[in-house]
């Protein structure tokens, strides 16, 4: 799986983030993990919703446009949500543990940027 980091402000906020590209990996998301590290998150590409049914805890979400801009922000979403959905602008959707966004201020139009992790 694809990794690289999010900036915000020129600095890392988020340093491990998982790309899930394909059909399989953006079905299974976080399904059967047990929680997320501080300063992980997954990228779910192509992606307008998501859910939280079967999920083991809660999480941020936020939808971001093809310029990396914050186009909808959610908190604490707990398990068993059976959707939240981007808006209208939403390319994809960052999930990074619950609390994550209150640390850094993050609300929508706040811009961030991508950075791929070379693969060894």
């Amino acid at each position: 799986m694809t990794t690289g980091k999010i900036l915000l402000n020129g600095k890392v906020w988020v340093g491990h983030v998982e790309v899930a590209a394909s059909t399989l990996d953006r079905m299974r998301g976080l399904l059967g993990r047990r929680g997320l590290p501080a300063g992980h998150g997954l990228l779910i590409e192509a992606c307008g919703s998501v859910h939280t049914v079967g999920m083991r805890f809660p999480i941020d979400v936020i939808f971001l446009d093809r310029t990396w801009r914050v186009r909808r922000v959610c908190r604490h979403v707990c398990p068993g949500r059976l959707m939240v959905w981007s808006g209208w602008f939403g390319l994809c959707a960052l999930e990074v543990g619950s609390g994550w966004l209150d640390l850094a201020g993050v609300e929508q139009g706040t811009q961030v940027a991508w950075r791929l992790v070379p693969q060894n």
